[in-house]
């Protein structure tokens, strides 16, 4: 399903644990890593889709996730010609995404992999939340920028009304995060 620009309706997960690290998940049988994310179907909601990516890629189910936020709009990145199907060259021109900031409710050993007959993702680990852009793939890196920039607000006050205590290293790189430009390196000192 393509819109009339060309673009995939999409949802992207960021998910959260307690101390504000994010799920970070190796593709199969590659050397990159990435957030899970997954296309919109016919007739499906953004939050539907983003519950059905969460439970197909991760093994989580809803009760394992609080949502904490969303993108206000589509954030939009160009696929490559050399990476777009045969069949998709002149119609398809890349993705639109509805990201969605998730908290873990659960536990890590709900985190399954193998949820479907398709995995994604053959490993996983907790980062920080600036994670290190330059293993994303070079066409997806402006839209993780925007959406954890935009997403980090969300922390923020997610930390203020359950009260969590972080070190000096938590809130203040969310605090410093809306106050980023396009190019410039993240709060906590790792570049892009």
């Amino acid at each position: 399903m393509l819109d009339r620009d060309g673009y995939r309706p999409n949802v992207g997960i960021v998910l959260c644990n307690g101390r504000d690290e994010v799920f970070w998940g190796k593709r199969v049988n590659e050397h990159s890593w990435q957030f899970p994310q997954g296309g919109i179907k016919h007739g499906e909601s953004p939050v539907d889709a983003m519950y059905r990516e969460l439970r197909e890629e991760v093994g989580l189910q809803p009760q394992h996730v609080a949502i904490l936020g969303r993108t206000r709009g589509w954030l939009r990145y160009e696929v490559p010609a050399q990476w777009i199907r045969r069949e998709w060259r002149g119609a398809y021109r890349g993705q639109k995404q509805i990201w969605f900031l998730l908290r873990l409710t659960g536990r890590d050993c709900d985190v399954c992999l193998r949820a479907s007959p398709k995995p994604e993702f053959d490993a996983w680990r907790w980062s920080e939340y600036w994670v290190p852009l330059e293993s994303v793939i070079e066409f997806k890196r402006e839209v993780y920028q925007q959406a954890l920039t935009e997403l980090a607000r969300h922390l923020v006050r997610d930390r203020r009304r359950f009260g969590y205590r972080r070190d000096s290293a938590g809130p203040r790189h969310a605090l410093e995060s809306a106050s980023l430009r396009r190019g410039s390196e993240p709060p906590n000192g790792s570049g892009h």
